[in-house]
C-alpha cells in the first residue's frame, strides 16, 4: 500500500481514538484492518504517515494538529485557541482536586516511583485520602511493592491520564523544580548539611543543587479528609 492511500486511515484512527496511539498500536490496527494483505505494513511506513500528517496540520488554516502527547499520538488544539475552548472545559478537571491533592501528585510526579510513607515525610501530614482521591480520578497507579521496605508498602506512580491531560510523554518531560520557581526562590542546600537539621520546624522540602526534591520531615499531624483536603466541591 502507498503512503498517499494509507495516510488518511492513520489519520481516521488518531482522530477517532478515545485516547493516544502509539505509532505500535497504530501499526497494529492498520495491518488487522488489511489482514488480507500478504505484506505487513512495517511500523517505518506508519511513521513516515504520521510525519506527512504532521506536514498537513501545520497549515495555519487548521486550528489543530497531531502531536506525541500522553504517551501517544493525538489531535489537539492549537494554542492560539485554547482561550476559546476553555469557555467549554475550563480547568473543572484540576478545580476539583484540593490543595493538598494537587501536592501529594505534584510529589508523586517528581519522586516517583514512591511509596505512602515518603509522600507523608515530605507533607508531613497523613495522605491516604489524596491518594485515594487521585486514583479514583486515574492521575496516579499503583506500580508494585517495594521490596527492600518493610511491610512490602505500595509504590505509587503518574498514569497515562496524567501525562495526556498535562501534554507530556514521561516524567523525563516534566520541568525542573529550579525553572518551575525561578532561580531566586530556590535555596540550594548541600546534602551533607541535611541530617544536622533536627527542628521539627524545619522545612518540608529542600531542593538540592540539580533541583531535585529531599525529603527533610517528619509526619506531624494527621490529615485525612480535612478541609483543605477534601473541599465541598470534590466528588
Amino acid at each position: 500500500m502507498e503512503i498517499p492511500n494509507l495516510v488518511p486511515h492513520i489519520e481516521a484512527l488518531i482522530f477517532a481514538s478515545d485516547k493516544p496511539l502509539t505509532a505500535p498500536e497504530i501499526t497494529e490496527l492498520i495491518n488487522n484492518a488489511f489482514g488480507f494483505m500478504e505484506d505487513k505494513i512495517p511500523q517505518e511506513e506508519i511513521e513516515a504517515g504520521i510525519l506527512e500528517i504532521q506536514r498537513k496540520y501545520e497549515d495555519p488554516v487548521f486550528p489543530f494538529d497531531i502531536r506525541e502527547s500522553g504517551g501517544g499520538w493525538q489531535f489537539l488544539t492549537k494554542k492560539d485557541f485554547h482561550k476559546t475552548i476553555a469557555q467549554l472545559n475550563g480547568e473543572k478537571f484540576l478545580k476539583r482536586l484540593s490543595t493538598a491533592a494537587l501536592e501529594t501528585l505534584s510529589i508523586i510526579a517528581y519522586k516517583q516511583p514512591v511509596t505512602k510513607g515518603e509522600i507523608e515525610a515530605i507533607r508531613g501530614v497523613n495522605s491516604d485520602y489524596s491518594i485515594q482521591k487521585l486514583l479514583e480520578k486515574e492521575l496516579i497507579m499503583i506500580t508494585g511493592r517495594n521490596e527492600d521496605l518493610p511491610g512490602k508498602p505500595l509504590v505509587y506512580a503518574t498514569s497515562r491520564s496524567f501525562m495526556d491531560y498535562f501534554g507530556i510523554n514521561s516524567a523525563a518531560d516534566l520541568p525542573k523544580l529550579k525553572e518551575v520557581l525561578g532561580e531566586n526562590l530556590i535555596a540550594p542546600t548541600p546534602l551533607h548539611h541535611i541530617e544536622s537539621i533536627e527542628s521539627d520546624t524545619a522545612s518540608a522540602f529542600i531542593v538540592s543543587e540539580e533541583g531535585e526534591l529531599v525529603v527533610n520531615a517528619e509526619p506531624s499531624a494527621e490529615d485525612g479528609p480535612t478541609e483543605n483536603d477534601a473541599p465541598a466541591n470534590e466528588e
